[in-house]
């Protein structure tokens, strides 16, 4: 399949789309939809000539954005159309190819995502509309972390929660830990062993990765365990939940918009949850900025020294993700809390490797090597689905 993949991540109020061509080196279309459904709806992105673009969208809904979506994109219609949806449960292990068993499947995962999986199905209607005849996969985020072992995803909770409602560990941001540990194993002397991959963003996760399968993640059975996100908690005792509906008299709702959305760095510094503002307010010595920046870094490098646990031997750490790509102090703020582990840091190589820039920030040593490595989970979530298409064809 020579022709560019359509990839499609539609929220509940967005259409994030990138045009994959097979050739790496060829340029993408790519934009977003945002504030789908009010008046200042407006759709932002690349055209075909590398040019920026934003036009106004009018309150349009999904089915509507998709339409100017694809007229933007001009010329032929893709070969394929990739879905990210957030959540596959325990049936989705790989890229799935779309038709009306697997969208009813995807419903029956809505309790285990539901600010997610709906959404995503929405945009997976309107593209079916548009398109009845193109080819069209779902690629689950969590669908990476499928080959994790039972002591690794099981809670400690009865057995007929796991058996009976799927309660365990998932994790997410499959794409991003598939398209990064693959492509460290292909620019590395040490390919196929053992990584920590550091996704960190307004989502952070971390993952370990053995001969390129995932054997434990950060995220559990939703993505607000593990680190300290933009917004989120990250890992706090469960009994919180129980404390603040005795003591305060919050409503289960009400914790939950807290954990999800008032809290991580933007709570903890009572500023802001951007990695970028926080840094500026650090160097004038806002102590909220200052802690939330401490927190975040330790608790990253506190998951990374437990994850290790699950590897038969370290080869090495990769960043990734917005902050990872571009926060060089919070990577050696990382590096620096595991002393233990052999690590060298290039303090020249990190400062350099910022802006979308691929390479090693290791100095060079026998230890663990250290990357940087842009994400492209659009890339993988193209690559999937023609992996699959090439592998069952119509």
């Amino acid at each position: 399949m020579r022709d560019p993949v359509l990839v499609i991540n539609c929220g509940s109020s967005s259409i994030k789309y990138a045009l994959v061509p097979e050739d790496p080196a060829l340029p993408r279309q790519s934009g977003l939809a945002e504030r789908l459904g009010v008046n200042d709806a407006r759709l932002k992105g690349i055209d075909a000539d590398g040019r920026e673009f934003s036009q106004p969208l009018h309150g349009a809904d999904h089915a509507e954005a998709m339409a100017v979506i694809l007229e933007r994109l001009g010329g032929p219609p893709p070969a394929a159309v990739g879905h990210r949806i957030v959540h596959g449960g325990e049936r989705f292990t790989g890229a799935t190819r779309i038709d009306p068993a697997v969208l009813r499947a995807i419903e029956t995962t809505g309790a285990l995502a539901p600010l997610h999986n709906p959404a995503n199905l929405v945009g997976v209607r309107a593209t079916l509309a548009l398109f009845p005849a193109l080819p069209q996969v779902a690629v689950f985020d969590t669908a990476f972390h499928q080959s994790l072992p039972p002591r690794a995803y099981r809670y400690a909770l009865p057995q007929h929660l796991y058996a009976q409602h799927g309660i365990r560990r998932y994790g997410f941001h499959g794409s991003s830990h598939a398209y990064v540990s693959g492509r460290v194993d292909h620019l590395s002397t040490r390919a196929h062993g053992g990584w920590l991959v550091a996704h960190l963003g307004n989502g952070c996760s971390t993952c370990a990765v053995w001969q390129g399968q995932s054997v434990d993640t950060s995220m559990g059975l939703t993505p607000l365990e593990g680190l300290v996100m933009g917004t989120r908690s990250g890992d706090v005792d469960p009994g919180l939940h129980a404390h603040l509906g005795r003591q305060l008299g919050w409503s289960l709702e009400r914790i939950d918009t807290l954990l999800n959305k008032e809290s991580g760095l933007l709570g903890l510094s009572g500023i802001s949850n951007d990695m970028r503002r926080l840094e500026q307010a650090a160097a004038e010595h806002h102590p909220g900025a200052e802690l939330a920046i401490e927190v975040f870094c330790y608790r990253i490098a506190k998951s990374l020294a437990a994850l290790s646990c699950s590897l038969p031997r370290l080869d090495g750490i990769v960043f990734t993700g917005g902050i990872g790509e571009n926060a060089s102090a919070v990577r050696a703020r990382v590096i620096e809390a595991l002393p233990h582990f052999g690590l060298r840091l290039s303090a020249t190589a990190n400062a350099e490797t910022v802006g979308g820039q691929e390479g090693r920030i290791d100095a060079g040593a026998a230890g663990p090597e250290l990357w940087v490595i842009p994400t492209d989970e659009e890339g993988q979530i193209a690559f999937e689905t023609r992996q699959l298409l090439s592998e069952t064809p119509a």
